[in-house]
This record gives C-alpha cells, structure tokens and sequence, in this order.
C-alpha cells in the first residue's frame, strides 16, 4: 500500500465520474477535489485555519518557488511544510517544471535538467528529476509530482514527441530518487499535447511505471477548451481505474464540471484566488465584478446562497469599498468567497454521483451560471 491511495466509493454509470476517498499521511480527501493553490506555502491573504474552515483539506504548493525562496534545507530544519506553514491537512507539491518552462529564453533545457535564470535575482540556478525530488523530499508534501516538461500550445509533433519522451525519462529518474515512500507518493504525469497517438504513447510509457497516481499535464495552456475536453476523453481511460486522477492547472467552474464528468479525481488552479484580487467573484449566478461602479449602494452579499465567512457578514457595497481603498481585508473577503464557493460546488458534484443525477447537476449549473450547453 502506497503512503497515499484512492479508495473508490461509486462510479456514475451514466459518465465517467467517481466519487472517492483519497489516503493520505495528514488525513482523508474526498474526491473529486479542488485544492487551492498556496505557492509559496501560503494560499495568498488567507491563514491555514480559513483555508481549513473554507472546507479544503488538501492544498497545492510550488518546488520551483520554495526552492528559491526560502529553500529546501530551512523549510526541513522547521520540520517540513506542513509545520513550517502550519496546515494539518495534505499538501501536493508541483514539480516546478511548469514554472522553470514557462521563463522561456531565461531557461536551457538539456537531458540532465534545466539551468535558468531566478526570476527573483537572475542568479543562473539549476533543477533536475533529482534536485525536484529531492527538493520535495525536504518540503515532506504527501503528494511529489514528477519533474516534467510541459509542452506549450500550440507546439509541433516532433516537439511534443521528444519532449514527452524525455518527461518519460525524468519521471524514472524522479522515482528512483524518491527514499521516502512511506509517507510520500510520487505522481507521474501524462504529456503529449493534443495529438492522441502521442497521449497514448505518454500514458503507455508513464503507467508502466506503476505509480501510486496519474496528472494529464500540458493542458489549460492556451488551447480552446473543447480540444482541452477532446484530449480528456482519449487520455483519461487510458489510466489506471484504481489510481487517483489529477488534471493540473484547471479551475474554472465548466471545467471542473467536464473535468469529473471525464473521470479526473484532482484539480488545482490559481484562477478563484487570482480573480478574487482583482475584484471579481465565482456566484450561483455567474461572474460579478464587484469593484463595479453598479456595486456601489449594493447592501446584499456577494451570492446570497454562499454561506461564507464574507457572504454572512459583509455587503458587496462594503467590500466594493475596500476593493477601490485598496485595503487587505477586500481582498481577503472576495479570496475567502471564491475558495468557498468551489469547496460547495465541489461538494454538490459529489453528492450528485452519489445519487446518480451529476448530468442534470450540470445542465442546471451551467444554466444558473449564464454558461452555453
């Protein structure tokens, strides 16, 4: 048994969705699940405890940004991220890969890993399988993702290819770097762009591995979101059905939505705290972009059927007006808002597969939140 498993509790049998239990050292998630994204061991303007209180029991945090920033070793010395961050849930770290990709001509890749510049100091900085392991090693996260290449979109055949391929060989490499298996599980993650052969080949390759998980990795990159859901549809079955499914970089409500309904397990993504700082908040109702001037004398709450912290307290008036006075607490209301209304929304696709109506969950959904069907 792995440090971190899936226990299936239902299949839809009109879909493809599952509802389940994952296993981890710092407790149990029940799937499918968003986790809130905190970078830099933070999820930002929120403490742990909200976070916790939102309803998230497990939160993503990044390799490339910690091993930068305060580095590896004083986040050990502290006890590990969760100590050093004080989150008694679970904590997946991404490989930094994503990240050391998306600097473009500040990084050079080659087999061994990728020498880039740090976004922070330009100082000439080094990762490879190893180092992102060992890395995510000392952070102690339940959950190390394998360090990969992510193919940006659009991107030639011959790219993709050699790029997936070499995911492949850094993915063993990472598995034979993680010692810590009792109490960490390592995820591969499946390449290819959106060229299905080179998603079969990928999943072939990365499966054989026998990991404890699976994340489709190289979508919400650019492309359209009927090809995202096409490339879902040939690559999900291809994994195994006992293995936790995770989609990366996804958020929006439509996608999550697609997303379960294709059989994914997991998703994070910056998009409900990054809207949040900007003033606009996820509704029953669709988006609101509450530092709007019509939002001015609004006294009623963000979405009167959100039983937040922000919805029970405050008026879309007032927050509107920490909003334009650029105080903190605006910000940290509408985070607490988003975060919460996916937890819900999270919490609704569950309990529709347990009653077998998550098709009509959906028609309802996206009628309410004003999306095409």
């Amino acid at each position: 048994m792995s440090a971190v498993y899936l226990e299936i509790i239902k299949e839809d049998s009109r879909t493809r969705a599952r509802l389940g239990k994952l296993h981890t050292p710092h407790g149990i998630v029940d799937t499918p699940v968003f986790m809130p994204v905190g970078t830099q061991a933070t999820v930002k303007t929120m403490t742990p405890e909200e976070v916790w209180d939102g309803g998230a029991r497990i939160i993503l945090s990044n390799t490339y940004h910690l091993f930068l920033r305060p580095g590896p070793e004083l986040i050990r010395a502290a006890g590990g991220l969760h100590k050093f961050m004080h989150w008694n849930g679970a904590i997946l770290t991404d490989s930094g890969g994503f990240q050391v990709f998306s600097l473009g001509d500040l990084r050079k890749i080659r087999e061994e890993g990728v020498e880039f510049r740090s976004h922070l100091d330009g100082s000439l900085r080094f990762l490879s399988p190893e180092i992102a392991t060992e890395v995510q090693m000392a952070l102690g996260s339940d959950i190390v993702m394998a360090f990969d290449e992510c193919a940006p979109y659009p991107a030639s055949y011959a790219y993709v290819k050699d790029s997936l391929q070499r995911t492949t060989r850094w993915a063993k490499r990472c598995r034979d770097t993680l010692t810590t298996t009792d109490h960490q599980s390592l995820f591969g993650i499946v390449q290819g762009g959106v060229y299905e052969d080179l998603r079969r080949e990928s999943a072939q390759a990365i499966t054989d591995l026998d990991l404890p998980g699976y994340a489709v990795g190289g979508l919400s990159v650019g492309e359209p979101k009927e090809v995202m859901y096409e490339v879902l549809d040939y690559t999900v079955p291809l994994l195994p059905r006992e293995r936790p499914r995770y989609l990366m970089g996804v958020g929006s409500p439509d996608a999550l939505i697609e997303g379960v309904m294709r059989g994914i397990d997991m998703f994070d993504c910056v998009l409900p705290t990054r809207i949040a700082r900007n003033g606009t908040a996820m509704t029953r109702f669709g988006k609101v972009v509450i530092r709007n001037a019509e939002h001015a004398s609004d006294f009623s709450p963000i979405d009167p059927t959100c039983d937040c912290y922000a919805c029970r307290h405050y008026s879309r008036a007032y927050i509107r007006h920490l909003l334009k006075a650029e105080e903190i607490l605006g910000l940290r209301l509408m985070t607490i808002h988003n975060l919460r209304f996916l937890q819900n929304m999270m919490q609704e696709i569950r309990t529709a597969i347990a009653e077998e109506r998550l098709p009509e969950y959906r028609r309802q959904f996206f009628a309410s939140y004003g999306y095409e069907q």
